[in-house]
């Protein structure tokens, strides 16, 4: 059985949008329901301002004087590992810069997964609705287009600062961030309130998470959203050699534990079949007809192996990256593979 993995969540939205408030009241909540968060804030000046709002308890990283998505990269995956093998943490939230782009950190942080036992669950993006309104009105610049690219990525937004939007404004707003990323579930806020079971839903799965979001996302349209007060501990089910990631995610990673070795043709002749919306694919793998160990990589529908000797105990895992790709047909595939070298070995 594949080794128990920490979620992770990440925190974007541009400066001052309100991802801090969001990440106290997230912490407060998995703290009072019993489970253990942990942090690691980006911070691009030498000083953890923000940090200085999470309570003392919480295991925290920083990672300042640059962004984790340029200057920092490589920081991040020791910030985890040293967060997981020290602290153990039930989940860990990273809260991006303000002018961060989370495209940059899930590939950090897929990297990551592959020799950490971590799982990405999900961008939750903060937009200071007014801020954009703003831009999209007079100056569509550089902060306009990095806002873009932060809405783009979520798959939970929080449109911020609502109270001080009109109606007509508030509908305005509302279509734009739509017309930019129409598979996230959208909430008005005030304070980055939101009803805390939104979070938690994250990494769930099934009827009963689209529900929940189809009931809580008609009920802000009608006013602000409230924290619950509830406490949830929800079991984490996995599937055979597999991590599913939330089902109305438009961008995507899908992880997959292999149980057994495969035939490296069969597998590179599977890479190349993958679907376009599959743009980036990364391993760690052994082969049954070959000895060695090999890293392999995929982008812009090319592909590379290289030898490897992983330090330390790495399972055989590979990570998908893409956007609505169907995730059943991944994870089939490759258990044909699986099931393909257990035939070759009976015979």
């Amino acid at each position: 059985m594949a080794q128990k993995r920490v979620t992770v969540y990440i925190l974007s939205g541009f400066l001052g949008s309100g991802k801090t408030t969001l990440l106290t009241k997230t912490i407060d909540h998995f703290t009072e329901a019993g489970r253990k968060p942990a942090v690691i804030m980006n911070e691009i000046g030498e000083v953890n301002l923000d940090g200085q709002l999470v309570a003392n308890e919480v295991p925290m990283s920083e990672l300042l004087g640059g962004c984790i998505c340029c200057s920092s990269r490589g920081d991040l995956a020791t910030a985890l590992h040293e967060l997981v093998t020290g602290e153990q943490p039930d989940l860990i939230f990273i809260e991006s810069t303000g002018i961060a782009n989370p495209m940059e950190i899930i590939d950090e942080v897929t990297d990551a997964s592959l020799i950490i036992p971590v799982e990405l669950k999900a961008v939750i993006t903060v937009v200071d609705a007014p801020q954009l309104l703003e831009l999209n009105r007079t100056s569509r610049g550089k902060t306009y287009r990095l806002m873009k690219e932060q809405i783009r990525c979520a798959n939970l937004l929080l449109l911020n600062k609502t109270d001080l939007l009109t109606g007509t404004a508030l509908e305005e707003v509302d279509a734009l961030v739509r017309e930019w990323n129409p598979y996230a579930s959208i909430h008005f806020t005030v304070f980055s309130q939101i009803d805390m079971r939104l979070v938690e839903m994250l990494e769930e799965e099934g009827y009963a998470a689209a529900h929940l979001t189809a009931e809580l996302a008609s009920h802000d349209h009608e006013s602000d959203s409230r924290s619950s007060q509830e406490e949830h501990e929800h079991a984490q089910e996995h599937e055979h050699g597999s991590h599913h990631h939330h089902s109305h995610s438009h961008v995507m990673a899908y992880t997959h534990f292999f149980e057994r070795a495969v035939d490296s043709n069969a597998f590179e002749e599977f890479v190349s079949k993958l679907p376009q919306e599959v743009y980036r694919a990364k391993g760690i793998l052994s082969f049954s007809d070959t000895s060695s160990r090999f890293l392999f990589q995929y982008a812009y529908r090319e592909m590379d192996f290289v030898k490897i000797t992983p330090k330390g105990e790495v399972p055989d895992v590979a990570v998908f990256i893409g956007e609505n790709f169907s995730r059943d047909a991944v994870r089939d595939a490759l258990l044909k593979l699986e099931s393909m070298s257990d035939n070759e070995a009976e015979s």
